[in-house]
């Protein structure tokens, strides 16, 4: 299952393929899994949800979850 991968501002093509994996994760665990790529900060929004900020080769990643 595939899910869509929305960007902010404009990302050069190279650097949007170094993430385009992203979109192919099915649960947190497998975003701890990608080598290269590191977990730079988590944001608690309340007590269900968290944003994770992933810091990878290209662009940042924020993965809202619940």
């Amino acid at each position: 299952m595939s899910r869509e991968l929305r960007t902010v501002g404009e990302i050069a093509p190279e650097e949007l393929s170094l993430v385009a994996q992203a979109s192919l994760l099915e649960t947190l665990e497998d975003v701890l899994h990608v080598r290269r790529w590191q977990v730079a900060e988590v944001i608690v929004q309340d007590e269900y949800t968290h944003d994770v900020i992933v810091a990878t080769p290209g662009p940042y990643l924020v993965f809202d979850t619940t």
